[in-house]
C-alpha cells in the first residue's frame, strides 16, 4: 500500500494529492489517502473521499507520498516513528528542504512507487526533559530540539559528555540533526550540513557573548543542557516545533542520538548541494 498525505492547507481540495493518486492507481497500486492537519469531516477535506489515520496504516506502507512543505514531512515523520517506511515529500511549502519533489514532478511517484529510489537513513535526536532528577518527557527529533525563552534573556549551560562546552545569557539554544541544520539552526549562525551525515549541532541564539559560536559535535556525543537562573522567567522546549512545554529553574535537556532513523526515499533529480543554491539564493 501506499499512502498519499496531503496537507489540505496547502494542498486545496487536495487536488495534487487526488491526481497522484489516480496515476497509482491506474498502475494497479492499493492507496489510501491519510491527511496531515486535519480531521476527516473538516469541512478544508473534499467530501465523498474515505480517510485513514497514517499511523494506523504505516505497517502496510511500502511508501509514504507526502503532499506539503517541511512541517508536513516532520509531521508525518513523527506519526510512523516506529516503522522504517520511506517518505517521499512533494513540497508545496516555502523552502522545502526535505522535500525533493516540485508539484510539476509528481509523475516521478511511479519511480518511487516501483523502488527506483535510494535511501536516505536520516539521523534523529533522542531528548529527555529531567526535573529534579526524574524524567517528566522523552521524545524524538528529526530536525531539531530548540531550548527558548519567552520574550526573557535567560541562562543556559551546555556540556558534552559531561565536560562544559559553554555557557551564556541569551535567547536560547538549538540541537539540530544534519537535517534539521538548513532550518533554524542555519538562521542563528550555524553549519550547513550534508542531511546523510551524523553529527549534533548546537547552536546559541543571541547569545550575550562575543565569542559565542556554534559547535558540531560527534554522533556519540551526551548533551546535557542546564537551566540557570530562570526565576520569574519564562522558558519553553520544542521537539521539533511539537510539545511546547515550559521550562524551571534547574531543569536538564539530555540529547544524544536516536537508535532509530527516519528514511527518506531520494529519486537523484538533485543533489544536496543544487538543492541548497536553489532554496537559498
Amino acid at each position: 500500500m501506499i499512502a498519499i498525505c496531503p496537507n489540505p492547507y496547502r494542498d486545496s481540495g487536495c487536488e495534487l494529492s487526488l491526481k497522484i493518486e489516480a496515476l497509482l492507481q491506474s498502475e494497479g497500486y492499493e492507496t489510501c489517502l491519510c491527511p496531515i492537519f486535519a480531521e476527516e469531516g473538516n469541512e478544508i477535506l473534499p467530501e465523498q473521499q474515505s480517510y485513514r489515520k497514517l499511523e494506523e496504516v504505516a505497517a502496510d506502507c511500502s511508501l509514504i507520498v507526502v503532499v506539503g512543505g517541511d512541517g508536513t514531512i516532520l509531521s508525518a515523520a513523527r506519526q510512523i516513528h516506529e516503522y522504517a517506511v520511506p517518505l517521499l515529500g512533494i513540497n508545496l511549502g516555502s523552502k522545502g528542504f526535505m522535500a525533493i519533489l516540485e508539484p510539476e514532478d509528481y509523475a516521478c511517484v511511479l519511480q518511487a512507487a516501483r523502488g527506483e529510489y535510494t535511501l536516505s537513513r536520516r539521523m534523529k535526536l533522542d531528548v529527555t526533559l529531567l526535573r529534579g532528577g526524574v524524567p517528566i518527557l522523552q521524545d524524538s527529533a528529526l530536525n531539531d530540539v530548540v531550548l527558548h525563552g519567552y520574550g526573557d534573556c535567560i541562562k543556559i549551560t551546555a556540556r558534552c559528555n559531561g565536560k562544559r562546552i559553554t555557557g551564556f545569557s541569551g535567547d536560547g539554544i538549538i540541537l539540530s540533526t544534519p537535517t534539521g541544520s538548513t532550518g533554524y539552526s542555519m538562521s542563528a549562525g550555524g553549519p550547513i550540513v550534508e542531511p546523510n551525515a551524523e553529527n549534533i549541532i548546537l547552536s546559541p541564539i543571541c547569545a550575550h557573548m562575543i565569542g559565542s559560536r556554534s559547535f558540531v559535535l560527534g554522533p556519540d556525543s551526551v548533551i546535557t543542557i542546564e537551566m540557570e537562573k530562570l526565576h520569574t522567567r519564562r522558558a519553553y522546549l520544542a521537539v521539533d516545533g511539537n510539545n511546547l512545554l515550559d521550562l524551571a529553574n534547574g531543569d536538564t535537556v539530555v540529547v544524544r542520538r536516536s537508535e532509530s532513523c527516519t528514511c527518506m526515499a531520494d529519486l537523484g533529480l538533485r543533489n544536496f548541494y543544487e538543492l541548497a543554491f536553489e532554496k537559498l539564493r
